[in-house]
């Protein structure tokens, strides 16, 4: 969906009356929508509820050092015709995010693994280029590479268009107006791995909902013998994709987070944050999600048996 905003009269020529009603409709038209601004500077990415959550999170016991080898798009979408066959539906900078959620929580030191390979060719050139007194000097204060206890995997695993769809409308007298709104999905996992054992110690899943709506009113009438007025106004609002991928990715590392302290994978540095109301909110959504699971498998259990059903058979 595209803005549109468009003004079309077709005026008789000796018209008046139909050239004082388009006026009147152009600005009441101008009244209600906003002007675009001819250019704007780059700012900061607005923070979400979720970018707040993670930063009021209690501080851990200690800094757990982790890696992210990388955090693909596995959904395999791409962009809808015409607008592209080749731009995928997601973005492919999971591991940037990912890395950014990471530090803003302050439960983890993030150490580079995407590009790995960069560091390292940087490391031989500072000791290629460095004479023998000097090689041996910036060896003694190079450190080595920190190892990472933990490894962080995952991905952007769903893209669901057009999960719900819906819209209203009228019209009366040549007079118009209509809504619709489309409601799109994205999720995401992330587990957290033991690099001393290969055990998953959490995993968890999450899901954002990218709302999308468009607002049309119109006039097509004759206002004289001759004299058409026909005028339209819309309005379209987009959720940006990216910036709901960001908040799916940093509610999965709060989620990690609050069941690593529940499971006692890793600790509050003062226990009576257990209590915090942060913590506490994930995890009654967390009790919350394993209530749900159990009423299904519950009503979904094999091994009950409708007895009267069985007898009468």
């Amino acid at each position: 969906m595209k803005n549109t905003t468009h003004y079309i009269a077709m005026l008789n020529k000796n018209g008046v009356r139909a050239a004082l009603g388009a006026m009147l409709m152009l600005s009441l038209v101008g009244c209600v929508t906003r002007p675009m601004p001819a250019a704007s500077n780059a700012t900061l990415t607005p923070p979400t509820r979720i970018t707040r959550d993670l930063t009021h999170l209690p501080p851990p016991k200690g800094k757990i050092v982790a890696a992210v080898y990388g955090f693909r798009d596995l959904t395999g979408q791409y962009k809808a015709t015409p607008d592209s066959s080749f731009s995928s539906q997601v973005t492919q900078g999971g591991a940037s995010l990912l890395l950014k959620a990471m530090r803003d929580s302050g439960w983890f030191t993030p150490v580079e693994r995407e590009n790995l390979q960069d560091v390292l060719t940087e490391r031989k050139i500072m000791r290629a280029t460095d004479h023998a007194d000097e090689k041996r000097a910036q060896d003694d204060a190079m450190a080595a590479l920190m190892p990472a206890n933990i490894l962080l995997e995952g991905g952007i695993v769903g893209y669901d268009t057009n999960v719900r769809t819906g819209g209203a409308g009228v019209a009366y007298l040549g007079i118009s107006a209509s809504t619709q709104y489309r409601v799109d999905q994205v999720t995401v996992n992330l587990r957290a791995i033991d690099i001393r054992t290969g055990q998953v110690l959490n995993s968890i899943s999450t899901t954002k909902t990218i709302y999308s709506y468009q607002v049309d009113t119109g006039v097509y009438r004759f206002i004289g013998y001759q004299d058409l007025l026909q005028a339209e106004v819309g309005l379209t609002r987009n959720e940006p994709v990216q910036i709901c991928v960001n908040e799916a990715i940093e509610s999965a590392v709060a989620h990690l987070i609050v069941q690593g302290i529940a499971n006692q994978t890793w600790a509050l540095k003062n226990d009576k944050d257990w209590y915090d109301p942060t913590v506490q909110r994930y995890l009654q959504e967390d009790r919350q999600y394993a209530q749900d699971m159990e009423d299904a498998n519950t009503a979904y259990d094999p091994n009950k048996v409708d007895r009267s059903t069985a007898t009468s058979q």
